[in-house]
């Protein structure tokens, strides 16, 4: 169901980042990943079409995801693409202000491994995720 796909990810966790290659990138996804968030931006913009962005909102280095969001947005190249939230944060916090900023979805940390690839496939086909760890919601 991701064959084929380009998804961008910025993530600082490594544990993540080998859970994203095993679920995601074993269905024949195209990943990248940023670890720090402060180059993300700059890695995006050489001509490659992304089909999605993950952005861990919670990064080291004195940037967010929600900071990386609102540069992105910035871009017309990047007005269209889905941008989606995964993070360990309170998500009764977090997820009405992704809601607000426009992010199409936001997906609870630790990853649910039997549901993510399911999630990524809906973001990309452009139906929102809002997922606070136990159930979805709008």
């Amino acid at each position: 169901m991701l064959q084929g796909k380009h998804i961008f990810i910025v993530e600082d966790n490594i544990l993540n980042r080998v859970v994203y290659q095993i679920t995601i990138g074993t269905q024949g996804a195209y990943l990248q990943f940023d670890r720090w968030g402060r180059e993300a931006v700059d890695r995006l913009k050489p001509g490659r079409r992304w089909d999605l962005i993950i952005l861990d909102l919670m990064l080291t280095g004195g940037i967010s995801g929600f900071d990386i969001f609102n540069e992105l947005r910035l871009m017309p190249e990047y007005n269209k693409v889905p941008i989606v939230a995964i993070s360990a944060s309170e998500p009764a916090v977090a997820m009405p202000k992704a809601m607000d900023l426009g992010f199409s979805g936001f997906i609870s940390k630790p990853i649910d491994e039997a549901h993510i690839c399911k999630q990524i496939a809906q973001l990309i086909a452009g139906e929102e995720v809002w997922y606070d760890g136990t159930f979805t919601t709008r």
